[in-house]
Formats: structure tokens, sequence, C-alpha cells
């Protein structure tokens, strides 16, 4: 009996389980594989090539100091400025890409050294968020402070305050507050920032170090490296009570005394099974949920028509709060997704 061959997948299924696109896998594919080098092409019409000559005064602008971030429309422009005509941007393209030098010419700035934060709450009083933003004044260009610390894991607004103006030492104060009155003990507590001014100050991290509390920051220029500060600040800014302008600090201040109450205690948050941040807090949101399960069991009882023949359930309290969770192994999968050797392009489900 015949051997029967082996059932493949094609490629864009298996891209699909794993996780990954299409994009990426023959990306990674054609960067493997040896790449001839471009030759340029010939002159169409003989007689109108550049000569070697020519084509090294070419380059020798290309490669100056003074046109190295420019592109080729640009420095032909410059140069026609200048009254000296070389070559049309065409050539100056084609001998670019006769040595693959076809790329941003300008300056970039350069990859953050800093590493990709991935920080697990698995309950509260473990992973801290922090940051700061600003409330109009009363004037044009006026501006008070609103520092607060958020709890991730419940979503908690464990300490806040407001100032008018940006101060390092004002923040090691309300830290250090919020580290006593929540009991927190060294080693036990993360607390996350971005790269301002305050959260990477010296006061600030030599009260943690002393304190025993790790320090956590975001990337360079990614702001979303800090998602709960930045949605918190959006929900209570966009709150009816919250004034375009306040008309002094104990103005704003009151204000956000009021809104850090209806927040805390009376607010049901979406992404905490919709307990308020009090609950989860205090480590009663379990019982509630367990009470809500008990009133939806009781109206399932009296009309089961209704629900489609299925006990309705609460909502779940997710068991673990992730900033940045561990990336999926892209690497493993492009292996799993080599070629077959005998060409077929399919993949071996057995080994998918």
């Amino acid at each position: 009996m015949l051997d029967r061959a082996p059932h493949r997948i094609s490629i864009a299924r298996a891209c699909q389980a794993l996780g990954i696109s299409r994009a990426t896998y023959y990306r990674r594919r054609l960067g493997e594989l040896p790449q001839e080098p471009k030759v340029a092409s010939a002159c169409r019409v003989p007689g109108r090539a550049l000569t070697p000559e020519q084509q090294q005064q070419v380059w020798d602008h290309l490669h100056s100091l003074r046109f190295a971030d420019k592109a080729p429309a640009q420095i032909v422009a410059i140069l026609l400025d200048e009254g000296e005509y070389l070559c049309s941007v065409s050539t100056m393209y084609r001998l670019l890409r006769s040595r693959n030098e076809v790329h941003e010419r300008r300056r970039q700035r350069a990859p953050s050294s800093a590493s990709r934060p991935e920080l697990l709450a698995t309950g509260p009083r473990q992973v801290w968020s922090w940051d700061i933003t600003k409330l109009k004044g009363p004037r044009k260009w006026s501006y008070f402070y609103l520092y607060v610390i958020l709890d991730i894991f419940s979503r908690a607004v464990v300490g806040w305050c407001i100032v008018e103006k940006e101060n390092a030492e004002l923040a090691e104060a309300l830290i250090q507050e919020t580290l006593l009155r929540e009991g927190i003990l060294p080693g036990t507590l993360t607390l996350h920032a971005d790269r301002g001014s305050a959260m990477t100050s010296h006061p600030v991290a030599e009260l943690l170090v002393d304190l025993g509390v790790t320090k956590s920051h975001s990337r360079p220029h990614t702001s979303d490296d800090n998602p709960f500060s930045e949605s918190h600040f959006k929900t209570m800014k966009f709150r009816p009570e919250v004034p375009e302008r306040f008309g002094s600090v104990e103005d704003a201040r009151a204000t956000f005394r009021a809104l850090f109450v209806w927040y805390n205690h009376e607010h049901r948050h979406s992404g905490i099974a919709m307990l308020t941040p009090a609950m989860v807090h205090s480590g009663i949101g379990s019982q509630v949920l367990g009470a809500r399960a008990v009133v939806l069991a009781a109206a399932y009882a009296l009309h089961p028509e209704r629900f489609v023949n299925q006990v309705p359930v609460p909502d779940v309290l997710p068991e673990q709060v992730w900033i940045n969770p561990p990336l999926p192994r892209v690497e493993v999968a492009l292996s799993i997704l080599e070629p077959s050797r005998d060409g077929s392009g399919g993949i071996d489900a057995t080994t998918a």
C-alpha cells in the first residue's frame, strides 16, 4: 500500500492559527533568501549615459556632508540655483539603487535602549501607575497640575493632589504618604510611570529605593505603555462636573475631591466586571459577584423563557491585569512555517 501524503494546510490558515500576519511570514522569508546585488540598468539610448568621471562627480555630491541628508530632488534644485546641472533626479535614484542606497537619508532618532515594561498584578497593592495631567487655570496659558496614583488591578485611586506647579518634592511627599496609608511592605509593590521630569527625578528614585518599591518607566515616546492612567484621566476630565477652566487651585481641589469619591465608590468600571474600584480594592468583589449570581438565578427560575434556556451569570473579575502582556514568540511561529523541502509550499498539519 502506498503511503498517503501528509495532510497540509495553507500558509494563510497556518498564519491565522499562530496569530501572525502573512506579511510577517513572507517578509522574514524574503530576508533569509540571498539577495542579488542590483546593477544599474544600461542607458536605453547609446551615448546618453554618464561617463565614469561624471558618475563619480555625482557620487561626490551625494556623499558630501552638505547633501548627505537631502533627497535627490532637493540636491538637483539646489545645484540648479547655483548654476550647475549634473544629471536628472531619476538618474540620481538609479545611481543610488546601484549601490543599494535608496533609503531614508536624514538622520533618524536612534532606537531607544529602554526595555518594554511587562507588569503583572494578580491583586490590589501590587502594581500602581501614576501620572500628571494639566488642568486649565483662570487665564490663558495658566495651568494646575493633577497628580494621580492608581492601582491597576482594582482601578482605585489611592492617592492624588493638585498643585500650582509640577514639582519633584511634591511627588515624593504624595508617594510616601500613599504608601504609608495603604500599608505597603517593602518588596511588594511596583510603581509605574512615564518619563516626565517628576517621575524620573532623583528624590523620587531615592525614596522608592529606601521604601523597597520597584520603579518602572514607559519607553520614550510610547504613550500606550501607561494605559491605565491615560484612560483614567479621560474618564475624569470628561465628566460634566469638570469646567473648561478652574477659577483657582482650591476650586479644582474641591471639584476633584468629590469626583474621586464618586469614582472609587459609585462608578461601575467595565474593566472590573462592573464593580466599583472600592469593592475590588477592599477584597469584597467576589462576594458582590456571588450575590449578583443569586439574583440572576432567581430571575431565571421565575422566567426561564426570557433567557433562551440558559442560566445568566454575572461578569467575571479578571484574575490577571497586565501592562504590556508578553508578546507571542513570533520566531517560533515562523520556524514552524518554514516551507517544506519538497517545494509544495504547504504546511504539515502534524507539525503545526
